[in-house]
């Protein structure tokens, strides 16, 4: 599978993964993407969200089967937007995404790493 990592084809192909769990708690519940050698994180992902529907369709083995929807949806790396959109617009997607304004978030970040050290 071929990706686009900006104007440059890519051939590997990004896989999303999950830390184990120790002691039925996870490590992390962040997922990572490793990234080879020579490679670049994508500014773009796209992934497929499938939902099943309350219909059934019948298999080439007759048994009935859910139907499924699938929704394309695109994640983009927010360091990328960051580093390439004015502040105020920065701002603006982030709000978009129901998020604080960077410099707020980056304050009560601030504060959150002052009490765990």
């Amino acid at each position: 599978m071929i990706f686009i990592h900006g104007r440059k084809t890519v051939k590997w192909q990004p896989e999303i993964m999950y830390n184990e769990e120790v002691d039925n708690n996870p490590i992390s519940r962040i997922p990572f993407i490793p990234v080879p050698r020579g490679e670049s994180m994508p500014k773009v992902l796209f992934l497929f969200e499938s939902r099943e529907t309350d219909e059934k369709e019948a298999g080439p083995d007759g048994v009935d089967y859910p139907v499924v929807q699938w929704d394309l949806h695109q994640y983009a790396d927010m360091n990328t937007l960051k580093d390439q959109l004015p502040a105020d617009v920065f701002d603006q997607v982030r709000a978009a995404l129901d998020l604080e304004p960077l410099d707020v978030a980056a304050k009560k970040g601030e504060k959150i790493s002052k009490n765990l050290g």
